[in-house]
């Protein structure tokens, strides 16, 4: 059960250090909700997870309004979209858009939307929280960063990723990945300016890889993934994967999204390595949870699917991050992080 007194400053926080919000703007909380397709397909521990996350996102609504009496506050639901990356209905982004500030407290993400880009191409301030929970608001959860610290290392790290530097991404969990990158970007928890847009909780430095040149593999490890219950590879040729083994029923769930037996959209799409993140929140710490584990500083994600919000060139209904724990990686043949330690 959500203890709403636990929450409140948090809550608040958000409104008023990550958003800057101001009197008389316009808010807008939206969040997703299962479908009865869901309700049929997924066992009571997920719905479970499901729906408390809606009613999170209705606490913050009312957290908001109670707050902020002088700003508008709006509270939206919709239909379950079933994977990261793919678009809700049109009314969602018609509001996000009409909106100063959007808060999407959601179980499938916005992050890689067209509703969520068209959003922040209006101005729109989008914070996006996919399978946040509660217990990031408490005192010394990754909400309760240092975001001035954040953003300074931040920015430190993607000052040295350049656009074309040959990355070499290894674990001794068995990730050996190759590939040129692009100008990092910073995801650091702060979105006042116009149009500004992240995750919260907040916390990396991202580029999308240059198209074409990933190549290797990626082992996703057990307890570093939702259900994930055995090892999972991915294994790349030409900036693509081109077979998953192993990795039980999670992996089997990818195996249908990709589809290798079909050479058409969206499939192709779908198999693009599309990100290089690196996590740089101290308070992030939970593992298995990948809006939070993503951030943790010291490892490293690497994503499938969507890179066109991230500066690359292939758009997808898809985007899905894979956390690497212990990396150790390499820029122009530099140690740059080393078993999960920063060098830099």
């Amino acid at each position: 059960m959500i203890e709403k007194e636990k929450i409140t400053q948090g809550v608040v926080n958000i409104f008023k250090v990550n958003m800057g919000l101001k009197s008389g703007e316009k808010v807008l909380v939206v969040t997703d909700a299962p479908t009865v397709e869901e309700w049929m397909k997924h066992d009571s521990e997920k719905l479970t997870d499901f729906v408390e996350r809606s009613v999170l996102a209705k606490m913050v609504y009312e957290i908001a309004k109670e707050k902020f009496p002088d700003c508008s506050v709006e509270f939206l639901t919709y239909p379950s979209i079933g994977k990261h990356g793919s678009e809700p209905e049109n009314e969602v982004g018609e509001k996000m858009k009409a909106s100063d500030v959007a808060i999407a407290i959601t179980t499938y993400s916005l992050t890689h939307t067209e509703a969520r880009e068209n959003a922040s191409r209006a101005g729109t301030r989008v914070a996006s929280m996919p399978t946040f929970l509660p217990q990031m608001f408490y005192p010394g959860g990754p909400m309760a960063a240092d975001y001035r610290k954040i953003d300074e290392d931040s920015r430190r790290l993607a000052k040295l990723m350049k656009d074309g530097k040959k990355a070499i991404v290894t674990s001794p969990g068995g990730t050996n990945m190759k590939f040129l990158t692009r100008d990092g970007r910073v995801d650091t928890g702060i979105f006042t300016e116009k149009g500004a847009w992240g995750n919260l909780p907040s916390g990396e430095t991202y580029c999308a890889p240059i198209e074409g040149t990933g190549e290797g593999e990626i082992v996703v490890e057990t307890g570093w993934f939702s259900n994930l219950k055995e090892n999972m590879t991915l294994i790349f040729k030409n900036g693509r994967v081109v077979e998953i083994t192993d990795g039980g029923k999670v992996g089997d769930e990818f195996r249908n999204l990709q589809a290798f037996d079909k050479n058409e959209e969206p499939y192709i799409s779908r198999r693009n390595l599309a990100e290089l993140g690196i996590g740089t929140n101290p308070n992030a710490k939970k593992p298995d949870n990948i809006l939070e584990a993503e951030k943790i500083k010291g490892t490293i994600h690497l994503a499938i699917g969507d890179g066109s919000h991230l500066g690359g060139k292939v758009s997808s209904d898809l985007h899905q991050d894979f956390v690497i724990p212990r990396p150790t990686l390499l820029l122009d043949e530099k140690v740059v992080i080393k078993d999960g330690e920063w060098l830099f």
